[in-house]
């Protein structure tokens, strides 16, 4: 029997540390929403409070894919590129069937097959995942814009319409979807074998390869599962804005890296959890809907984001370097 103790050990010994660093992180949003309950009274009404669950659900669809990928020291740059391309030929198959379902399916399909391109070029071609990915977006961006023409697609079925702009017992339905994924990532990361092994490998590839961990199959697993998150994420895009252009993806995918590391992960890899994007996903959203509430102009929001980034990360690499 092949012993994986060593290369488990950075996962399953940092899980007490995470959760102390999920907790700053919780304090932090909490800290934010009394700030903005303060400052503007319209931030704690009930209509704004739906909206912030709302917005963080979708940044989170795809921000939880990407935190398996850099849990092994990878990044994903196309899942932008991705969710364009899986809602553009997701509209078209509602359009020509009339199906709903199948048009979901082929979204969150398109989505995983182009994360296993990305998976292939990281493990057989031996490309570095941010080159590889990098080099898929701009792909991804002339295949959808030729794939278009030029041409926005819109008016899809209203039952459809419902999975991103309707609501169940008075919650966002996908704020019901971001619960259930949350709960599966959580799961999946932290308590089971194949999750285990992507924080070892995250931690130490030479050492995961050596004690036995099949590392390229669990590589390709990681960027398959982020490609089929950015697909399920354009089904989630395509029905709440009811329609379907080349660009829609284009700002997507930094603001689902920072989430990815204000929640904690390590670019590193390694270190992190899926629960913690969770929350780098709430302060992100709580954050730009401050300044919308209190009318700060909207081109600072990305000059604050960085910002935001760039603390998170100094402060998570002090307070670990303090730890140990």
């Amino acid at each position: 029997m092949t012993d994986m103790s060593k290369p488990m050990s950075p996962g399953r010994f940092a899980l007490s540390e995470e959760m102390i660093q999920v907790f700053y992180r919780l304090l932090a949003a909490f800290l934010i929403c009394a700030a903005l309950t303060v400052l503007t009274e319209s931030f704690f009404s009930l209509g704004n409070i739906l909206n912030v669950l709302r917005q963080t659900s979708l940044l989170f669809f795809i921000a939880a894919g990407l935190t398996l990928v850099v849990l092994t020291g990878g990044l994903d740059l196309s899942i932008g590129a991705n969710v364009a391309i899986s809602a553009c030929i997701a509209g078209t198959v509602i359009h020509q069937t009339g199906s709903p379902a199948l048009g979901v399916l082929t979204g969150i399909g398109v989505g995983a097959t182009v994360g296993l391109l990305n998976g292939l070029m990281v493990t057989v071609l031996r490309i570095p995942s941010f080159i590889a990915t990098y080099g898929m977006l701009w792909v991804l961006h002339g295949v959808t814009y030729w794939y278009m023409a030029g041409e926005t697609m819109h008016g899809f079925p209203a039952g459809f319409r419902q999975i991103g702009s309707g609501y169940f017992l008075g919650l966002p339905i996908p704020v019901y979807l971001m619960v259930g994924f949350l709960a599966i990532g959580s799961i999946f990361a932290q308590r089971t074998t194949w999750g285990q092994e992507i924080y070892a490998i995250g931690a130490n590839p030479v050492a995961a390869r050596l004690s036995g961990i099949p590392v390229a199959s669990r590589l390709l697993l990681v960027y398959v599962v982020s490609g089929a998150m950015a697909g399920l994420a354009s089904i989630i895009f395509l029905a709440r804005l009811n329609s379907a252009e080349a660009d829609i993806g284009e700002t997507l995918t930094l603001p689902a890296i920072a989430a990815v590391l204000i929640g904690g992960t390590s670019l590193f890899g390694g270190l992190g959890t899926v629960f913690g994007t969770f929350v780098g996903a709430l302060i992100l959203t709580l954050v730009l809907n401050g300044m919308n509430l209190l009318s700060v102009s909207a081109s600072w929001q990305p000059l604050v984001t960085g910002v935001i980034v760039i603390l998170a990360v100094w402060l998570d690499m002090k307070t670990r370097h303090h730890a140990r």
